[in-house]
């Protein structure tokens, strides 16, 4: 449960690969990259943990979708072949266990579509990849109910017709609930036989009470004004509030708002799993030994009631503030 994304300059591959087998040795099953991290080099990273871990059932994610390289499109022609062709070369490899569909721009009125599914099946009929992944439903946090609606029929329109084995989203306490089909995304995936992978479960150190506003990474679309990518003030006074209350009745130990984040992620559903990203080594071992046994029932109510008030005062903020801001 474990993905390394962030490979910058300051980023040493020794760091990284001492964060990953921290993670494999702590019983890390589940890892994550994409052809688009730091433009393969995630994955050429990830093969020498594979090499020296062969004996351990570990389980490969992999993306497509963010490069387009000399193809048209990302999705265009046999570009998906010619990416998980590098992926696998990369991660020296005879077959990827998930293969996911990270973008649902296919080009203008959908033209890739089709070709974009054809190819993934082949993928899978021919043993390449076990299972076909696509991008869930995620909007902003100050999305109103009409781009939740938006997102939910894009979502769903795409799901009808990639019909994937695994749904891989950014989740976490902050982002805000979409409905599908009347359902919540664990009902409706538990409905239709998929799995779950989430992604971002700390909300970027958010949820840890950690990050400091001065330290907060520019969470929103890359193209986006910095003014509107910012976290507002009032946001995250409702954030630290609700961090407040679950210190209180949980304690101040190390790690407590840690183990919460990724338990009330964890406990979400029995076919869900959990990828939180890391820079240090020593955040890895955190983040598995302050995990600790799973919530109670009424200790998860709680949290979920928690989180769900720091949703409507990031939501009033929003609102305030006149526009959208940071994804969260």
């Amino acid at each position: 449960m474990t993905e390394e994304r962030d490979l910058g300059k300051s980023s040493s591959d020794g760091r990284v690969l001492d964060g990953l087998r921290r993670a494999v040795e702590l019983g890390a099953n589940l890892l994550d990259t994409s052809d688009s991290y730091g433009a393969g080099r995630a994955e050429r990273i990830l093969e020498r943990i594979l090499r020296e871990y062969r004996n351990e059932s570990l389980i490969v994610s992999g993306k497509v979708g963010r490069i387009r390289g000399s193809a048209p499109h990302a999705y265009a022609d046999r570009n998906i072949h010619r990416q998980f062709q590098q992926t696998r070369d990369n991660l020296y490899v005879d077959e990827v266990d998930i293969y996911t569909l990270d973008s649902w721009d296919f080009g203008p009125q959908d033209r890739y579509l089709g070709s974009a599914i054809d190819q993934v099946r082949t993928l899978q009929q021919l043993g390449d990849i076990k299972a076909i992944g696509m991008r869930g439903p995620y909007v902003h946090y100050g999305a109103t109910p009409a781009e939740r609606n938006a997102c939910a029929e894009r979502f769903l329109y795409l799901f009808r017709l990639i019909k994937p084995d695994i749904i891989w989203t950014r989740f976490n306490a902050l982002t805000p609930v979409i409905s599908l089909e009347g359902e919540d995304l664990f009902a409706f995936t538990a409905r239709h036989g998929a799995g779950v992978i989430l992604a971002a479960p700390l909300a970027h150190g958010l949820l840890t009470g950690k990050a400091l506003p001065s330290a907060m990474p520019r969470l929103g679309p890359p193209d986006a004004a910095a003014s509107t990518r910012s976290l507002a003030p009032q946001a995250l006074e409702a954030i630290a509030a609700g961090l407040d209350v679950l210190r209180d009745h949980f304690g101040d130990a190390p790690g407590v708002l840690t183990r919460l984040a990724l338990r009330s992620c964890l406990q979400k559903a029995d076919h869900g799993a959990a990828v939180v990203g890391f820079t240090r080594e020593d955040q890895v071992t955190e983040n598995f030994r302050c995990l600790g046994p799973p919530l109670t029932t009424t200790e998860l109510a709680l949290v979920d009631e928690v989180y769900a008030q720091i949703r409507t005062g990031i939501e009033e903020s929003t609102e305030r503030q006149g526009a959208p801001r940071a994804s969260v």
